[in-house]
């Protein structure tokens, strides 16, 4: 673990003899339309990111078109194979034969994402999902998309349902609006609650100690970055497939 550890360690190191920094902060600011606008440590990690994403995503591509079905595929063309049947399989199981293939590409894009979002502590980045405005950004790009697809597939029925029974409107119009919210949380909550952990460890700690517990640095980073990160990565995707499904009906077959 010791590269990624090491790397790690290093913004933390910055501030471990002066006051410990969790937040967010401004390194640019700017002025548009006369508001003051800030360039952040979440956006030079959201550009890392996706700058990783497509960096994959071509390397990808050249595997693929170098590719020939009379030739054992390499490692790396494996992994890639694999990856989109799993998807694939995915998005089908959950959203059915009919539309789970349109989604696949979303889903695909999705996960990859915030994969690499999540991961990306290991490399000393303050994760993107850290930030609220990140995670809420996508649960409403998920929240518009279950709706769109409510009233292209069950017209005025999608509204129709908020009314049933009409004793319970209330709750089920707050159901509705809370769906990107907790979709949100769950992902900020548990990515932040990770960073905070691993920051205060690393800013309360002298840095000689911090070397003697570089293994246990190693087991926290595999949970907190790794474990934690993966499983909220499959949740969020999961119920976004979940409740776009729920849109489909009997169509959903």
């Amino acid at each position: 673990m010791g590269l990624g550890n090491m790397i790690h360690v290093l913004p933390y190191l910055a501030n471990s003899e002066e006051e410990l920094d969790l937040g967010v902060n401004g390194l640019k600011s700017f002025q548009l339309f006369g508001q003051t606008l800030w360039i952040t440590t979440t956006h030079v990690s959201v550009l890392i990111v996706m700058i990783v994403i497509v960096i994959f995503a071509l390397i990808a591509r050249r595997a693929v078109l170098k590719g020939s079905p009379d030739k054992v595929p390499g490692p790396f063309l494996t992994i890639v194979e694999m990856a989109v049947e799993a998807v694939d399989n995915l998005t089908v199981s959950n959203m059915g034969e009919k539309y789970g293939g349109r989604f696949s590409n979303y889903i695909g894009t999705l996960f990859l994402y915030l994969v690499f979002a999540n991961l990306s502590g290991l490399m000393g980045l303050r994760p993107p999902t850290a930030d609220y405005g990140c995670p809420l950004g996508l649960a409403l790009i998920t929240f518009v998309i279950i709706h769109y697809n409510g009233f292209k597939h069950e017209k005025a029925m999608h509204v129709g349902k908020l009314f049933q029974p009409v004793l319970l409107t209330p709750i089920n119009i707050i159901g509705e609006v809370a769906t990107p919210m907790s979709m949100s949380l769950r992902l900020f909550g548990n990515i932040m609650s990770g960073t905070i952990m691993m920051g205060l460890l690393y800013g309360l700690l002298p840095f000689v100690l911090q070397i003697f517990m570089f293994p246990v640095f190693g087991f926290l980073h595999a949970y907190f970055d790794v474990f934690s990160g993966l499983i909220q990565t499959y949740v969020f995707c999961m119920l976004t497939m979940v409740f776009t499904a729920q849109c489909f009906g009997d169509e959903k077959a």
